[in-house]
């Protein structure tokens, strides 16, 4: 029974079946937020809502009857554990801001497609190269903030006045969010200020930002090669069983050619 349950809920058909089901409980819950659609088919929305969350609970159980304790070392089922049980949780009272947590049902997508599974893993992996090239970021905020506030916060004391306030210019800058009429408005001023503007977002946007970029292209590169490995491992696991019982029944033929 173990057996069946496992190549059922592991069949590519059911997964499709779970993919098509996120999908449409997540437009059914987006179909809530308009009133002219919940007006003459909220009680259809509740239904169907209510019948994909019996369907995430019966997968839920259904894995954990296959794999038993190792149900709850594979983070995923967790993650998927957590989601679900957000939608099982009480929202009355003061827990009903729990009710719109229910969207976060579509996040199981990234359990259930492996590529997408793929591109979540290598970001886990890629975090600690990230962390240092935020510590990086950081670090050239912080002197071009300074560097603004001393140059130009006279001139534009509601962009530069401060540190606080200079850094989060920068930031907007960095960002590219009119960044252009905050240079002008210095250079009314400053007419030489577009040098650190332009060495500033040089700095942040075309280098930093593509060393994040690097990083994660190289895990992702990464997982795809683990991937790989495990796939002919795999097989060549499944190629020395079929010769491990081809061995035998050749064996097995030579006896009885032996005893004839």
């Amino acid at each position: 029974m173990r057996e069946r349950t496992r190549a059922f809920i592991g069949h590519r058909r059911f997964q499709q079946f779970i993919i098509a089901l996120i999908l449409v409980n997540a437009a059914t819950l987006g179909l809530e937020t308009i009133p002219a659609v919940v007006r003459p088919f909220g009680h259809l929305l509740t239904l169907v809502d209510h019948a994909a969350l019996y369907v995430f609970v019966a997968e839920l159980l259904a894995k954990i009857y296959v794999e038993r304790t190792r149900f709850v070392r594979d983070p995923w089922n967790l993650f998927d554990t957590v989601i679900v049980a957000i939608a099982l949780a009480p929202m009355a009272g003061g827990l009903s801001v729990l009710r719109s947590l229910r969207i976060l049902r579509a996040l199981r997508l990234l359990s259930v497609v492996p590529s997408l599974r793929r591109v979540v893993s290598a970001l886990l992996r890629a975090m600690p190269g990230m962390s240092s090239i935020v510590l990086l970021l950081s670090l050239v905020l912080y002197v071009a903030a300074v560097m603004a506030t001393k140059m130009y916060g006279e001139a534009t004391p509601d962009r530069f006045g401060s540190l606080p306030t200079s850094l989060f210019t920068l930031y907007q800058t960095m960002t590219g969010d009119d960044w252009g009429n905050i240079a002008r408005e210095v250079m009314t001023q400053h007419p030489s200020a577009w040098i650190f503007f332009t060495i500033f977002i040089l700095v942040c946007t075309f280098v930093v930002l593509n060393l994040f970029m690097a990083v994660v292209v190289s895990a992702m590169d990464e997982e795809s090669a683990e991937e790989r490995a495990a796939m002919e491992d795999t097989s060549m696991q499944l190629i020395l069983k079929e010769l491990g019982e081809l061995r035998r029944e050749v064996a097995e033929l030579r006896k009885q050619e032996v005893m004839d």
